[in-house]
């Protein structure tokens, strides 16, 4: 629980920016996906016989990440489709938590990606309020790059968690300073994303800033459940992440990767874990 309270404390910053960004739109969103979530875990282990565990707070914390990567128009049904989903199908069904394969949030996203194809489309200026572009997607049509300081604050149309940067961060580095995240994972993964930007001969920044990177590499490719458990595995986990999310926003149709990535290299983490984790009795001793 101490974790989750954490997890939650580091949120608060990227909450506030959404309501700030966003108002009533990002409130309903965030209220309807953790209530889903919460109400989804008890009633799963109710009708299953098992302890009611929401006082965990890891059903809040599911339910607010997946909030937070949603766009502002998404419809409320439907984030609460994607919240029951993220807990039913990201979480429960593999036992429960700290038994996942899967990133419980980002299972949601998707969920709602595909399930509801053009739902997240309608973007939103967070200044005007009226339907406008994603940086990311201005920049893939017509290469232009929206202004560093307006990706810093995130007064860029964009999901509402993600679009302030300065927000992110500033949680992040409060988590990561009470060792609730370690800090490898994200280090890999904009490293990566950033060096393919440059050889690209793009801006690493923008790329940096923009679109849901930050909000995935800082606290979800961070999920202790769902990543690697020795140092080594951490490096090569949050380098793919990163590569694979720049990998998908030049070669596929999508301007963003980073769901795809984090959940597709979640599923090899068993494989990472086996090649990374040395035997008990190995001379060199311990993998750090």
């Amino acid at each position: 629980m101490k974790m989750m309270r954490g997890m939650l404390l580091a949120l608060a910053p990227a909450t506030l920016a959404a309501l700030w960004l966003y108002r009533l739109p990002a409130l309903w969103l965030i209220a309807v996906s953790v209530a889903t979530a919460v109400a989804a875990e008890a009633l799963w282990q109710i009708i299953f016989r098992k302890p009611v565990k929401i006082k965990d707070l890891s059903a809040v914390v599911t339910g607010l990440l997946f909030g937070l990567s949603l766009s502002p128009s998404v419809p409320l049904p439907v984030a609460a489709a994607g919240a029951a989903f993220a807990i039913v199908v990201g979480k429960q069904i593999f036992g429960g938590f700290g038994k996942n394969l899967f990133n419980p949030a980002l299972t949601g996203r998707l969920f709602v990606i595909l399930a509801f194809p053009g739902v997240m489309r309608p973007w939103l200026d967070p200044v005007q309020l009226t339907t406008a572009a994603t940086p990311l997607q201005i920049f893939r049509a017509e290469g232009i790059t929206a202004p560093l300081a307006a990706l810093f604050v995130g007064n860029v149309p964009g999901s509402i968690g993600e679009t302030s940067a300065l927000a992110l961060l500033t949680g992040f580095i409060w988590l990561a300073y009470k060792k609730y995240a370690n800090w490898r994972i994200p280090a890999a993964c904009l490293s990566a994303t950033a060096l393919i930007a440059l050889a690209a001969g793009d801006d690493p920044l923008f790329h940096l800033m923009s679109g849901s990177l930050l909000l995935g590499a800082l606290f979800m490719a961070t999920d202790p459940v769902t990543s690697p458990r020795t140092q080594t595995g951490r490096w090569l986990f949050g380098a793919a992440v990163g590569a694979g999310t720049m990998a998908m926003r030049y070669w596929s149709p999508l301007p963003e990767g980073i769901t795809f990535a984090i959940l597709a290299f979640n599923a090899v983490v068993p494989l990472i874990n086996r090649f990374t984790v040395r035997p008990p009795f190995s001379s060199r001793g311990p993998s750090r």
